[in-house]
C-alpha cells in the first residue's frame, strides 16, 4: 500500500512539473510565435518569457521578423532574340502588424515571391533590347521591387530592397560585344594613329617647304656674292693686266674655278663624281673653249640688239 502512494506521489509531481514547465516559453528577439488553442489561433507570442495553457494552448510555429534574403535567377528573351539570365536578390521581412497574414495566408511564400518575380521580369525584358536591358538595370530592379512589394503586403510580408546583381548573357553573345567593341576601339585607334601621320606629314612638309625657301634664299645670296666677286675680280685684272680683256679675265676666272673644282673633289674619298680623262696639253684648248663661248655668246646678244634696232617698229616683236 505504502508502494502505491509513491508511485501515485511520483506520477503527481512529474505531471505537476510537466504542467509547470510546458506553462512557460520563451520567444527570441525579432521573432514572433504562432500560439494556437485547440487547434485554433489564439493569438501572436511577443519576443520574452511566455505563459500558455498546457495540453490545450500549442506553439505552432516561430516567424523571424528580421530582413531575409532570396536569390532568384530568371532567364528570359529579350526583344533582339538574345537569351540572357538575370540574377535578382530580393531582401523582404515579415510585417510585425501582420504575422497571422504571413503565416496563415501563404502555404509558401519563397514559392510566391519567385512568381512574382518572374511575372514582372518576363513583363519588362522581352521589350527591350540587350543594350536597353543593360541600361534599364537599375530601373528594372526597381520595378520589381515596387510591383512585388504592392502585391505582398497584403500577405504580411513588405520587399525591403530589390536588386539585380548581374545580367549574364549567353557566351557567345558576351564574345561578339567584346569583338565588337574591340573593333570600335581599334577604329578609333586607327583614325587616331591616321591623324597623327597626317599632322606629322603636314608639318614635316611645312619644314621642307620653309628649307628650301631658306636654301634657295642662301643659293641666291651666293650667286649674287659670286657675280659680285667675279666682277670685282675681272675689273681688277683687266686694270693690273694692260691690253687684257674683260674675255680673258673671265676666262681665267672660270678656268681657275675648273682648278678648285678639281681640287674638292681630289680631297674627298667618298665622292661619286665620274671625270672624264684629259692631258694637260687640252688645258689650253680647254681656255680656248671657254674664251670662244664667251665671245660667241657676245656677238649672238650683240646680233640680236642690231636686228632689233634695224627692224620697223611695227615689226618689232614684244618685248
Amino acid at each position: 500500500m505504502a508502494d502505491l502512494v509513491i508511485i501515485l506521489v511520483v506520477i503527481v509531481a512529474l505531471f505537476a512539473l510537466s504542467v509547470i514547465f510546458g506553462s512557460f516559453f520563451t520567444i527570441q528577439t525579432a521573432h514572433a510565435g504562432i500560439i494556437q488553442r485547440m487547434g485554433k489561433f489564439s493569438r501572436i507570442a511577443a519576443p520574452g518569457l511566455n505563459f500558455k495553457i498546457p495540453y490545450v494552448d500549442s506553439l505552432v510555429r516561430t516567424l523571424s521578423l528580421q530582413v531575409q534574403q532570396l536569390d532568384v535567377k530568371v532567364e528570359t528573351k529579350t526583344k533582339d532574340n538574345v537569351f540572357v539570365q538575370i540574377p535578382i536578390s530580393i531582401q523582404y521581412r515579415v510585417d510585425p502588424d501582420k504575422v497571422y497574414d504571413a503565416y496563415y495566408k501563404l502555404s509558401d511564400p519563397i514559392k510566391q515571391i519567385e512568381s512574382f518575380v518572374y511575372n514582372v521580369i518576363l513583363g519588362h525584358v522581352p521589350k527591350m533590347t540587350l543594350d536597353e536591358t543593360f541600361e534599364q538595370q537599375a530601373q528594372i530592379a526597381v520595378d520589381v521591387g515596387t510591383s512585388l512589394d504592392g502585391s505582398m503586403k497584403e500577405f504580411g510580408y513588405s520587399i525591403v530592397k530589390s536588386l539585380i546583381t548581374d545580367i549574364v548573357p549567353d557566351l557567345k553573345v558576351k564574345a561578339a560585344m567584346n569583338d565588337i567593341n574591340a573593333a570600335a576601339r581599334e577604329r578609333e585607334a586607327t583614325v587616331s594613329r591616321a591623324e597623327t601621320e597626317k599632322l606629322l606629314l603636314v608639318k614635316k612638309a611645312e619644314a621642307e617647304a620653309e628649307s628650301k625657301r631658306l636654301q634657295g634664299e642662301g643659293i641666291a645670296n651666293q650667286r649674287k656674292a659670286i657675280v659680285d666677286g667675279l666682277r670685282e675680280s675681272i675689273s681688277k685684272f683687266s686694270e693690273a693686266i694692260e691690253g687684257a680683256s674683260a674675255q680673258d679675265a673671265m676666262a681665267l676666272v672660270l678656268l681657275t674655278q675648273y682648278f678648285d673644282m678639281m681640287k674638292e673633289v681630289a680631297g674627298t674619298n667618298r665622292s661619286s663624281t665620274i671625270m672624264m680623262p684629259h692631258t694637260p696639253n687640252a688645258l689650253s684648248d680647254l681656255f680656248a673653249q671657254f674664251r670662244n663661248a664667251i665671245i660667241t655668246g657676245e656677238l649672238a646678244a650683240g646680233t640680236r640688239t642690231d636686228a632689233r634696232a634695224a627692224a620697223p617698229i611695227s615689226a618689232r616683236p614684244a618685248p
